[in-house]
């Protein structure tokens, strides 16, 4: 194979580690805060074998990277999820099937769970769990990352779950959603703070679209119909499964937490696609919701937009008011960015502060050379970069134990030197947001760009099943 037809996301520091390792006493740039004690977690695409076909980054395998620090030590270890199809194929010595650029009849697997688990995770009821929007959840157990197994909510789980499930800080009810190509296209589903799925209600949608997030308030639940369809039958005659129809316009359902068909509240605005939501809260007669919008996509499934805006990420506000039924949508900065997060402790409710990971303009590929950080309630802005050559991705943020003001606490995020084909652990002050990092772990491996992370306390880590 020439180096012109190699895939982009098999190459560079999108390419695979397939040694599952685990290293303590990891060299420390600068110095770990002492109150900084738990565990970082990040899930990726991570092919366990040579792909078949036309490889997307959405295909591969899941695989969690996990660095744990406590008193100013860290150590690192990652372990793929091993799901039915890992299991499959690492029996077959050979990947089984194809990824989501080739057309459905070359599967050779069509009896085997497409399941990779490689989006995100989440810690709920002591259960910490991967995921991946097209299935189940896998419990991992930690600190180790082992794979438990697929998880169905003591055999209540009706289906798949989306790959963004919020816990609400308020009640610790857990909500989520699964979409499909078949009816009921949406369904909703609430889980108890202790565990146990207490309801799953259908949302009743004209058509099946493609909806990777929602958001929460502290009463309401925010669903986005976006007019990224799925049809079989637009498929039946050579034409994409999935397609952005940019002259329908984007539909946003609200309804209270516990609601069903009866109880939504619908808005609409031009057409866009909102990959992932920052974060929504309710002022006054209106719902706000905050996330990075696009006027278009192709979600990387296509050489060829449409539109020439198509898949650039700006952050954006929707105010819907629930009284006068208006939408008012504004771009708060023309900074393409994506990964949002916010204090998780402060998840449905108005916050100042907003985090996200700025993107490098020209690549043909996802590349993070950034981290911005917004400041809601003046405007203002600050900007981060990693250094030349160094691209990270997603910053989680770790609120400080104690702390009162809400940005008092750290981002952490992997970065890679692709200068020196380096990995490590970036740990920034979140109150001196374009300081040096106070720290850098140094990992002994190198790891994959990869998608979502999450923090566990320390104190979660000690009922970890």
């Amino acid at each position: 194979m020439t180096s012109t037809t190699i895939n982009p996301y098999l190459a560079g520091n999108f390419a695979p580690v397939r040694e599952e390792i685990t290293a303590d006493n990891l060299q420390v740039l600068g110095e770990l805060p002492i109150d900084l004690c738990g565990m970082f977690v990040r899930n990726g695409p991570n092919p366990q074998l040579p792909p078949s076909g036309n490889y997307h980054w959405f295909s591969g395998d899941g695989m969690l990277h996990g660095v744990i620090l406590h008193n100013g030590k860290a150590e690192y270890r990652n372990r793929y999820v091993r799901t039915q199809k890992f299991l499959a194929e690492q029996n077959a010595a050979k990947a089984m099937g194809t990824g989501l650029l080739e057309p459905r009849q070359r599967d050779n697997f069509n009896d085997l769970s497409r399941n990779t688990a490689n989006t995100a995770l989440i810690w709920q009821a002591g259960q910490f769990l991967a995921l991946w929007e097209g299935g189940e959840p896998h419990a991992i157990k930690l600190p180790e990352l082992d794979t438990v197994g697929s998880y169905s909510f003591n055999g209540k789980l009706v289906s798949s779950v989306t790959a963004h499930p919020k816990v609400d800080p308020g009640t610790g009810e857990m909500l989520f959603f699964g979409y499909s190509v078949h009816p009921p296209y949406l369904q909703y589903s609430v889980v108890s703070a202790s565990g146990e799925l207490l309801r799953t209600v259908p949302i009743d949608l004209p058509e099946a679209v493609m909806m990777h997030d929602f958001a929460i308030t502290e009463n309401y639940t925010i669903f986005m119909d976006l007019p990224l369809t799925f049809s079989i039958a637009r498929m039946q005659q050579g034409k994409p499964l999935l397609m952005f129809e940019q002259e329908k316009p984007s539909r946003f359902c609200i309804l209270p937490h516990h609601g069903d068909n009866n109880s939504i509240r619908w808005f609409e605005c031009p057409a866009c696609y909102v990959v992932h939501t920052l974060n929504a809260y309710e002022e006054g007669d209106e719902v706000v919701l905050i996330g990075c919008h696009m006027t278009a996509t192709t979600m990387g499934l296509s050489q060829t937009p449409d539109h020439p805006d198509a898949d650039i990420p700006r952050l954006y506000r929707w105010r819907f008011n629930l009284s006068t039924g208006i939408v008012k949508e504004e771009m708060l900065d023309d900074v393409s960015s994506e990964f949002p997060r916010i204090n998780e402790q402060l998840l449905g409710r108005k916050t100042r502060y907003g985090y996200t990971a700025k993107l490098a303009p020209g690549h043909p590929t996802p590349a993070f050379e950034g981290l911005i950080k917004y400041d809601f309630s003046s405007g203002a802005s600050q900007t981060l970069k990693f250094g030349s050559q160094r691209y990270g991705g997603e910053a989680v943020f770790v609120p400080r134990p104690g702390a009162v003001a809400e940005d008092d606490g750290w981002l952490l995020t992997f970065v890679h030197d692709e200068g020196s084909d380096t990995s490590e652990l970036v740990v920034v002050n979140a109150q001196d947001f374009t300081a040096e990092p106070v720290a850098r772990v140094l990992i002994p491996q190198r790891v994959p760009y990869g998608f979502h992370g999450t923090w566990v306390s320390e104190k979660q880590l000690s009922v970890a099943p």
